[in-house]
Parts: structure tokens; C-alpha cells; sequence
């Protein structure tokens, strides 16, 4: 419910960003055409871009840069994604073929990388340092996450805080740049902006823990791709973490050799741990502490109709 009501709050405003994406990814180069457009007739949630506009709104910015930012923030999402994709050898995501597995894994590569290359373009039209500040860094961390997580594929000793810190970078990071931007559009206070970066770091990483639930516990047709990549990918969750810690000699001997060897025959079995165990449980649990000190974060914030948003 809380999501058509963003839905419908932000219709207009979200096609606007669309139409700025599809102007901005524009090229006489016809695959990087193709492929944009691809990506974006592709659909997704585009949460990150939702929350520029929300917190633009909530901070009293009204102006036409808050589309800029907004499609800046889904080119950077997109091209990691398209990255990301190419890493793990994805074939499904959205419900649709992967770039990568429609046009091939260097043509999805370097059209990462014309993302990348013309969101700097957009920001600098901005002329303002602390949106290139903000928005440099936070590629410079998603791209330190996405290193760490490959140092950690098939490492059953990842534990909590070190999984925590992969997702903080990879995933919430650009969340938090969001919300700060928005901040930032609309003059916020130090302690504003401060309050809207933690809000999207608390909400990035909340968002991340149920993506992780849901890879063993989604409808594929409803989340968009295949139940069981991150096992085959050897990616130790937050579930299997909890799973190894509070398990039994014999569930974490499973575990491990499921996540070492990437072995998704032993899917149902994993499961029968998770379940047992109360792991998928203990990760909603942290979602929802991530969660409410987002709220916390926002509370502050005059009452708006984007503020509502923000705390749904």
C-alpha cells in the first residue's frame, strides 16, 4: 500500500526523471541506444531516485535539478548493476534476460562505463562541489564494496559486522547519497542533511537484508530473478551467517561446502537449516531495526506529504 501511494505522489515527477534518462543516455553510438533503452523500458523500483525527489520535496527544493540528480543516481545504480551482472554471470534480473546475457558481457561492460561517464557529465552541469563531493564518493565506495564482496565469494567466515560493512558500501551507500542530495537541494541545515544520509544509509541497508531473505524465501515471478543466486554465487547473507553461528556441527559443515563449492543441489537442504535455525527470521528482525532508526532520523522533518513518504 505504501508503495502505490509513493507510486501515485510521485507519477509525474518520475516521469520526468524518465525523460531525462532517455535524453541523457542518447548517442549516435546505436548500441549504447539499444541497450540504454533496454535497461530503462526495463522497469525497476527506482527507489534511489524516489528518494532525491522525496527528500528535495521534504527540504522545500522545488526546482527542475532534482530530475538531474534523480536520473544521476539511476545511471550510477544501472551501470553498477550492469557490472555487477557481468561478475556474477546473472542471467535473470527485473523478470528479464540481463544485459549481459542479451548483448554479451563486454558490450554491457563498456556501456557501464558510458553510464558512469555521463552521470559525471550531468553532475558537473550542477556547478556545485558538494553535489560532485557527495555523489564522487559514493562511487568510489559502491566500487570498494563490490571488491570486497568478490574477496569474500566463497569465504564461509565472513561474519555479521564484516558482512554489514560489504553491504554498507555496495548497497546503502547510494541510497544515503540520495537522500543527502536532496538535502542539499533544498538547504538543509548541516544537521539536516546529516539526518537524511543516515535515514538512506539505515534504509539502504534494510533493503539489502530483504533482498537477502528473499533469495531463499521469494516468489521468483514477484522478485525478479532466480531463488538461490547468491548460494550459487557462494555469497555468504546474512541468513547463512546466522545460520553457521547459532546452527549445529553438522548444518555448518553443510554451509560451508555449499558456499565453498557454489553447490545449489544443496538449496533444499541449506533451507532446512535456515528454517530450523530461525536465521531468515533473525535477518527480517534486523531489517526492521535498520528500518525503524531510519524513521528515527526523519521524524524531525516538517510534515509533508514526502515526509509521510519517507517514514512508509
Amino acid at each position: 500500500m505504501a508503495t502505490e501511494y509513493l507510486k501515485t505522489l510521485l507519477a509525474p515527477e518520475m516521469a520526468e526523471v524518465d525523460r531525462v534518462l532517455r535524453e541523457s543516455l542518447s548517442s549516435d553510438v546505436a548500441l549504447i541506444r539499444q541497450i540504454a533503452e533496454y535497461i530503462v523500458g526495463g522497469g525497476g523500483k527506482r527507489l534511489r531516485p524516489a528518494l532525491v525527489l522525496l527528500s528535495a520535496r521534504a527540504c522545500g527544493y522545488e526546482g527542475a535539478y532534482r530530475y538531474t540528480l534523480a536520473a544521476v543516481v539511476e545511471m550510477i545504480h544501472t551501470a553498477t548493476l550492469l557490472h555487477d551482472d557481468v561478475v556474477d554471470d546473472s542471467k535473470l534480473r527485473r523478470g528479464h534476460a540481463t544485459a549481459n546475457a542479451t548483448f554479451g558481457n563486454a558490450a554491457s561492460v563498456l556501456v557501464g562505463d558510458f553510464l558512469y561517464s555521463r552521470a559525471f557529465q550531468l553532475m558537473v552541469g550542477a556547478g556545485s562541489m558538494r553535489v560532485l563531493e557527495i555523489l564522487s564518493q559514493a562511487t568510489n565506495v559502491i566500487a570498494e564494496g563490490e571488491v570486497l564482496q568478490l574477496m569474500n565469494s566463497g569465504n564461509p567466515d565472513l561474519d555479521e559486522a564484516a558482512y554489514l560493512a560489504v553491504i554498507q558500501r555496495k548497497t546503502a551507500k547510494l541510497f544515503e547519497a540520495a537522500a543527502q542530495l536532496g538535502a542539499v537541494l533544498g538547504g538543509a541545515t548541516a544537521e539536516r542533511e546529516a539526518a537524511l544520509a543516515g535515514y538512506g544509509m539505515h534504509l539502504g541497508t534494510s533493503f539489502q537484508l530483504i533482498d537477502d531473505v528473499l533469495d531463499y524465501s521469494g516468489d521468483p515471478g514477484a522478485i525478479g530473478k532466480n531463488l538461490g543466486d547468491d548460494l550459487a554465487e557462494g555469497k555468504m547473507t546474512l541468513p547463512l551467517i546466522r545460520a553457521l553461528a547459532v546452527g549445529r556441527a553438522d548444518d555448518s559443515a553443510l554451509i560451508r561446502t555449499a558456499i565453498t563449492d557454489g553447490r545449489l543441489t544443496d538449496f533444499a537442504a541449506v533451507m532446512d537449516v535456515l528454517a530450523r535455525t530461525g536465521a531468515l527470521d533473525y535477518a527480517r528482525e534486523c531489517a526492521v531495526r535498520e528500518s525503524e532508526s531510519a524513521v528515527a532520523c526523519v521524524a524531525g522533518l516538517p510534515p509533508s506529504p514526502h515526509r509521510e513518504s519517507l517514514l512508509e
